[in-house]
């Protein structure tokens, strides 16, 4: 029996017999986007790279400050994780701290969150006169470095009598230009034009679209936001140190106190180290999902 013939593609259908099978062709695009062997040597470079500064800090913390100062130092953990934990509580008020780094942290990253994905929203979608102007003083405070700022701000909040008191360190952080100009084009592109007019015709006010349409569209951008924002304000030390006292210090400021004496206790400090790290990676966990899909859409779109 003779084999049939493959029939003739169909006129004006631009396929042709050497055209390759559209199974063949998909599995050819699977193949393209598999990573051979230079590719995952590269990101296994990459992921110990990135790892093994916290794992040195878990062994350093579990080691004695003796076992660090040996050459070469031991690369697996030791036995004194536990004493050294109880050697931070002794010489700071680091539970304390972690409280308050906790308070202002999330106090500052939940405001943050909020006006900024507000006035974003307003100078991406709203009409308003002076917008321009608005927006580019705005982008424009970030060019005025943070330090000169310090002493006007010490003697307000002085005058408040906000001294040694959290609210001094909350309330100048709540809004940051970056958060706006960040929501502002993040949601320049993510949210369509049509949404809200439509939002308009079915007679939705301002606040309404907000709540219902803008925030569930912005939530990657506002989860990375958010994620900046809390390691920013977890990782603050100079305006903290000025506003706070050692009775009411935050994390960065506690750790200060650890490792005194005339030789450092290096162990001790990254004990420390590490309790301060924990939430910070806690917060990533929980923001690591929105995060990459925030990353991702932005990817697709662009």
């Amino acid at each position: 029996m003779t084999a049939l013939a493959a029939p003739p593609a169909a006129p004006g259908s631009g396929r042709t017999d050497r055209d390759p099978p559209r199974g063949r062709r998909r599995r050819r695009r699977a193949g393209a986007l598999r990573g051979g062997p230079l590719s995952w040597l590269i990101l296994g470079l990459a992921l110990l790279i990135s790892v093994f500064p916290f794992y040195w800090t878990i062994v350093a913390a579990s080691r004695s400050n003796a076992d660090l100062a040996k050459v070469p130092p031991s690369l697996l953990p030791g036995p004194h994780l536990i004493g050294n934990f109880e050697a931070v509580l002794e010489e700071a008020e680091i539970g304390r701290a972690l409280l308050n780094s906790l308070i202002v942290s999330g106090s500052i990253t939940v405001g943050t969150v909020l006006c900024c994905t507000l006035a974003g929203f307003a100078f991406a979608k709203l009409r308003f006169r002076g917008r321009g102007a608005l927006l580019t003083l705005t982008v424009g405070t970030m060019m005025i470095p943070p330090q000169l700022g310090v002493i006007p701000l010490f003697m307000l909040i002085a005058e408040l009598q906000w001294v040694n008191q959290l609210q001094a360190v909350i309330l100048p952080g709540l809004v940051s230009a970056f958060g706006v100009f960040f929501m502002r084009q993040y949601l320049v592109q993510s949210l369509p034009d049509e949404l809200i007019e439509a939002a308009r015709v079915d007679g939705a006010s301002t606040a309404r679209i907000f709540r219902s349409i803008v925030i569930p569209i912005a939530r990657p951008g506002m989860a990375v936001l958010g994620m900046l924002t809390f390691m920013t304000a977890w990782n603050d030390f100079f305006w903290p140190i000025v506003a706070l006292s050692s009775q009411e210090p935050t994390v960065q400021v506690a750790l200060r106190q650890l490792g005194g004496g005339y030789v450092h206790d290096q162990s001790v400090i990254m004990a420390g180290t590490l309790l301060g790290t924990l939430p910070v990676l806690l917060v990533f966990g929980l923001l690591g999902r929105q995060i990459v899909g925030g990353i991702m859409q932005g990817a697709v779109k662009g």
